[in-house]
């Protein structure tokens, strides 16, 4: 069942800025290049957290005036320029995506989404659109959307560092597309993003205790590719439990992040475990043509994509699989019926790359309002 907009139960308080905190939130504390977060500049003391638990940002006036909140948002500013330069340079056009819809990517990994009422009728915001991407490929083969996302995760993500409520996504897709073109398009995007900070604001990033030498393998050297189960029998060797079917689990996904140099692919998670957008390999049943860009140093996720269904018949199949009723998805299953483009595309979350790119404890340090789940704020 989808969350109103009224949140109930305890309002945990967000991720803690020490050391203890970052190795639960996914950031390495193995050197100073990877933990700056003990350089950066005295910031406003976070609000009181409950015994035990992690702290939250300040109050709003406070973050907003916070010199850390600035060096990041100038982080910010040029990772999104260098991003449009980089994908209209490769022929993308920008589209200003929708903010609600009858329907919403259902594949939200546990979050759900907000309804609202529109003329009478139930809609909801969008908790990705990736379906209108698919949908607008006739007219933009290769688009790209800076989406404003809203997903109500669970109470318990609070303190990860890794997840708010709102947020946004570079999101990006390409008509006739391969599952490789678009990581190749991820990983070049990523890159292009990466040296145009280090050179344009270093200042920023040395404000913040970024080294920049924390880079130095990504601008080097190409990203690995693990595929998912041999990235689950890793973690089985080390100790580390995992289901085969189902998505690695954030303390796992962790780990493996945090024994990179540089940022690296799993691909070819299992059926089941994502949307069922996410096209099956026709040639190893039960397997996806999809991928997630995992950052390095313990920063986990900062990609998901895959090659998309477009086949009407098993778009609906796909669904029904998943538990979804198509009535729901009558627009979006009247442009499959139609005609839907083959493609490949992905959404990379624009807080998390800041983050990235700033080494910061976690993504409420680096959003200038924001909305941890479970916590009610302005």
């Amino acid at each position: 069942m989808n969350h109103t907009a009224v949140l109930h139960g305890p309002a945990p308080a967000g991720p803690h800025t020490g050391a203890d905190t970052e190795a639960r939130a996914g950031v390495s504390t193995a050197s100073t290049a990877s933990t700056p977060s003990s350089a950066a500049p005295a910031a406003p003391t976070p609000s009181a957290a409950p015994a035990g638990g992690p702290a939250g940002p300040p109050d709003p006036a406070r973050h907003l005036a916070s010199p850390r909140l600035r060096s990041a948002m100038l982080v910010q500013q040029e990772a999104l320029a260098a991003a449009r330069d980089h994908l209209r340079g490769l022929g993308f056009v920008e589209l200003l995506p929708p903010l609600l819809g009858p329907v919403t990517d259902p594949g939200g990994r546990g979050a759900k989404a907000l309804d609202v009422d529109y003329y009478g009728r139930r809609y909801k915001l969008m908790t990705s659109a990736i379906l209108y991407k698919q949908a607008s490929l006739h007219g933009f083969p290769k688009l790209f959307y800076v989406a404003p996302n809203v997903r109500v995760e669970p109470p318990e993500t609070a303190g990860t560092g890794r997840h708010l409520v709102e947020f946004h996504q570079i999101d990006v897709e390409i008509a006739g597309a391969s599952r490789e073109d678009a990581m190749d398009t991820a990983a070049g995007l990523l890159r292009h993003v990466v040296e145009h900070v280090v050179e344009r604001v270093p200042e920023e990033l040395a404000a913040l205790g970024r080294d920049p030498g924390f880079f130095s393998a990504l601008r080097s050297a190409p990203f690995d590719r693990l595929p998912h189960a041999e990235a689950v029998a890793r973690l089985w060797d080390d100790g580390r439990a995992q289901n085969p079917d189902a998505e690695i689990d954030w303390a796992g996904e962790e780990a493996l992040s945090r024994a990179a140099d540089r940022p690296f692919f799993i691909t070819d998670y299992p059926k089941g475990s994502r949307g069922f957008y996410d096209r099956e390999d026709p040639e190893r049943p039960g397997s996806l043509r999809n991928f997630d860009l995992i950052a390095h140093g313990g920063f986990g996720e900062l990609v998901s994509g895959s090659e998309r269904e477009a086949d009407y018949a098993t778009i609906v199949t796909r669904m029904r699989e998943s538990g979804e009723n198509p009535a729901k998805y009558a627009w979006y299953l009247d442009a499959a019926r139609e005609g839907l483009p083959g493609s490949a595309g992905f959404g990379m979350g624009l807080q998390r790359l800041v983050r990235f790119l700033t080494g910061l404890d976690a993504l409420w340090q680096v959003t200038a309002y924001p909305k941890l789940p479970g916590v009610i704020a302005p």
